[in-house]
């Protein structure tokens, strides 16, 4: 059960993230946008794990590292074209 309902909140976490990106109300280059996406991949990434989901184990530890990086490295500065 307890998996079920942090398989649910961690998928509705990175589709907020997308949704309110994809609206315009949320820049990917604010913390929050990242700290949404770092926990609902962790959050999927332990469902993954319990459930010995090997594909969903690379994919959600790889959107969660992703997120983490972009976490700590801050935003960055807009290269001229």
């Amino acid at each position: 059960m307890w998996l079920q309902a942090a398989s649910l909140v961690g998928a509705f976490l990175i589709l907020f993230a997308y949704a309110a990106h994809q609206a315009g109300r949320m820049s990917r280059e604010t913390p929050v946008y990242h700290i949404t996406n770092a926990l609902g991949g962790g959050l999927l990434l332990v469902v993954a794990v319990a459930a010995r989901q090997i594909g969903f184990i690379v994919l959600e530890g790889v959107w969660t590292v992703i997120s983490l990086v972009a976490l700590f490295r801050g935003p960055r500065s807009e290269r001229p074209t």
